[in-house]
């Protein structure tokens, strides 16, 4: 039997630190974590068995890239809704994962907009 959470979300990053921080702040904000991937090709495995409201995926991931991820999750449902993570240098991919269908983008490790990005999209 599979829990279905409102506000669920799932964490792609390939830092676990970056994991922590951001569920401590997605939770204290009345958000879920439904699952957390280290990795692309775990993120679009985890997707199919979590399928959450909102995922927030990493750009610079090991393998498989977040675009080629948001590509696949895409693909899986059209009408997910992916926030893109990225570190400042990577304007080329956020454009890039933009115009593949991600939602919008935060800027690493700036989270002070966060919350308010993901209600805007949920």
């Amino acid at each position: 039997m599979r829990i279905i959470f409102n506000k669920s979300v799932m964490l792609v990053d390939d830092s676990k630190f970056m994991r922590n921080l951001l569920r401590k702040i997605i939770v204290s904000n009345g958000y879920y974590v439904v699952a957390e991937a280290g990795s692309g090709e775990d993120a679009v495995t985890l997707y199919k068995s979590h399928f959450p409201n909102i995922v927030l995926l990493d750009i610079t991931l090991p393998n498989m890239n977040g675009v080629a991820t948001l590509k696949e999750i895409k693909k899986i449902n059209p009408n997910a809704r992916v926030v893109m993570c990225s570190a400042l240098g990577t304007q080329d991919l956020i454009i890039e994962a933009l115009e593949n269908g991600a939602a919008d983008f935060i800027v690493k490790p700036f989270f002070d907009g966060l919350i308010t990005q993901l209600n805007k999209i949920y």
